[in-house]
């Protein structure tokens, strides 16, 4: 299934490598794995998921995609973008980018591996590596849907505050 990378360095040939995400309300488990991923070669891409897809295989995301490639494409980590990524990674897509692995997270089951992957992880070219335990999307929805809400005249920076129900009116 999942063995370990493939060398191209005897090659001189840059060494491009595939991520693809979501992305929605980036976050340092995201870093990571970029991060994580960018270690493997000498120019990451990230092919970012588009909102229906999400929405088929997930849940709606809550960032747009345009949104979540903006912030992606501000990592540092990464090199290059792919909008509205491919649901399924062939060997023909990678071939077709130049890329020489694929990195994901080792959060999901070899049935999805085999579904999302199949060809390119049984022919070696799929990388897992460690998920970022605390943090993920989910966890930051719970949070904020469990915070309670913000009272009118408490916290800020500036301290208590009002509003006059005027946008113009600063008070």
């Amino acid at each position: 299934m999942v063995t370990d990378m493939v060398d191209d360095r005897h090659t001189g040939k840059q060494r491009r490598v595939y991520v693809d995400m979501v992305g929605d309300l980036f976050h340092p488990g995201h870093v990571a794995l970029l991060k994580r991923a960018r270690e493997f070669g000498d120019w990451l891409i990230v092919g970012v998921l588009s909102d229906e897809v999400v929405s088929w295989y997930k849940r709606p995301p809550v960032m747009t995609l345009a949104e979540r490639v903006a912030v992606i494409e501000s990592c540092r980590y990464v090199d290059e973008v792919l909008p509205n990524a491919p649901y399924q990674v062939t060997e023909v897509f990678l071939e077709e980018k130049d890329i020489s692995l694929v990195v994901h997270g080792d959060d999901i089951s070899p049935e999805i591996v085999d579904e999302v992957f199949g060809p390119v992880a049984a022919a070696g070219r799929l990388k897992l590596v460690r998920y970022t335990s605390g943090i993920s999307t989910t966890d930051l929805i719970r949070r904020v849907q469990e915070r309670p809400p913000l009272q009118p005249g408490t916290g800020g920076r500036n301290g208590p505050y009002r509003f006059s129900g005027k946008a113009s009116d600063p008070e």
